[in-house]
């Protein structure tokens, strides 16, 4: 386990290595900007960016204690350097639009704190390219892509210390007949998702492969939504708002997860209710026609507060019934707010938390918290500084330590786009 003055060491390192490159780019630029408008490309634009942060995590994985010795039983911290090269295109037009975000990201463990981590570095990213054809018209299509690969996963019901590949295209339209007033959007959307374990060990009490990293790749899975979401604004300012849709997921190496197919339906509203709060709520029923069965009672609301003119408030309360591996589905009860307020023409403060009650089919019920705040502040128009803190804390009916931590995460971000 790590000891409290390494932390504190650790701590400090990762603010110099914070301010350093910050002093060499106002030395070498003199103050300067380089420009910031990108390379044109047709109607639109290239923007190159580059992203350099520091980030110390007290749960990236399970190591042996000096390298060689028995397993913590705890998920081991450490220094981690992220060097995130990326573009930003945009092509505006009335016939064919074409948005593009796309990064690289390499993880780069230091070993400072845990001897034998720097074995778990890697190559992460993501993308997300989307084509829209007549983005303006009546009738617009947009066909996508989103590719992702982190050690985030969107597995709830695994454990801590592996890595997800997500692979996600799409296709939606969006039918404005008579106006605007009533708007159809169907979609289809076909995900995939692949695991990896990154530090190569199982944790500590895990008798089960949903908390052991070396079994997650039996949860590889391939996921089929097909849906629709209807808006009719009968008011001005207030729509009746409703969305029905049919989820199928299978497993690619897992014969005992039943596979999941939900069948939901939701209605309700969404609108200002004054000039400063805008309400959306709305409430249904899920449905599992697989063989696992079970249905429940699915929801939303959520509330947004105009408080001043730089500041923003956001909360709400969600009811969900999902596929998930190993169980077949679970239930979340999420509680969640927002805050963001804007200081000055250049400091922007961000606040979020959330607590998840997972619920899954048989005995299991987990308990999520997560908070994620700091601040950002635009030193170039090109050149953006930011740091935070993120903690995720679970606990789990079952005992193994691959469901049941504690994760803290600081970080310190430089992000310059051309």
């Amino acid at each position: 386990m790590t000891q409290p003055g390494t932390f504190r060491l650790a701590l400090t390192a990762l603010v110099l290595a914070a301010l350093l490159p910050l002093t060499a780019q106002a030395q070498v630029m003199g103050g300067r900007a380089p420009g910031g408008n990108g390379i044109k490309v047709g109607n639109g634009r290239l923007h190159p960016t580059l992203d350099l942060e520091t980030r110390l995590d007290s749960g990236v994985g399970y190591f042996r204690d000096q390298g060689t010795g028995p397993l913590s039983p705890d998920l081991s911290g450490e220094l981690a350097l992220h060097v995130r090269p990326g573009l930003m295109l945009d092509v505006p037009s009335q016939k064919l639009a074409l948005s593009l975000r796309g990064n690289l990201d390499y993880v780069a463990y230091t070993g400072l704190l845990t001897a034998g981590s720097s074995a778990a570095s890697y190559l992460g990213g993501q993308a997300d390219l989307a084509l829209r054809f007549d983005p303006e018209g009546t009738l617009s299509v947009e066909v996508g892509d989103q590719l992702t690969r982190s050690d985030r996963t969107r597995q709830v019901a695994l454990g801590a210390g592996i890595l997800s590949l997500y692979n996600e295209a799409r296709v939606r339209a969006q039918w404005k007949p008579g106006g605007g007033a009533l708007e159809l959007t169907p979609a289809l959307v076909y995900a995939m998702e692949f695991f990896e374990p990154l530090g190569g060990l199982p944790a500590v009490g895990c008798t089960e492969a949903e908390c052991d990293p070396l079994a997650a790749s039996q949860f590889n899975y391939g996921n089929l939504r097909l849906g629709v979401e209807g808006r009719w604004r009968f008011l001005p300012k207030t729509a009746l708002v409703a969305d029905t849709g049919l989820t199928y997921r299978g497993y690619f190496n897992d014969t005992t997860t039943p596979s999941a197919a939900l069948l939901h339906a939701m209605a309700g509203v969404a609108g200002l209710v004054s000039p400063r709060i805008t309400l959306t709520a709305k409430a249904g029923w899920s449905q599992n026609l697989g063989a696992g069965g079970g249905g429940t009672v699915v929801a939303m609301a959520e509330g947004t507060y105009l408080w001043g003119p730089t500041l923003t408030l956001k909360g709400g309360y969600l009811r969900a019934f999902e596929p998930v591996a190993a169980y077949g589905t679970f239930r979340d009860d999420r509680i969640y707010a927002e805050a963001r307020s804007l200081m000055g023409a250049r400091l922007a403060l961000h606040a979020a938390g959330a607590v998840d009650f997972l619920s899954f089919a048989g005995d299991r019920g987990d308990t999520v918290v997560s908070l994620d705040l700091g601040p950002e502040y635009q030193l170039r128009p090109w050149l953006m500084g930011s740091a935070g803190y993120m903690l995720t804390s679970r606990s789990s009916s079952l005992e193994a330590s691959g469901l049941n931590y504690t994760r803290n995460e600081v970080y310190a971000r430089l992000s310059a786009t051309y």
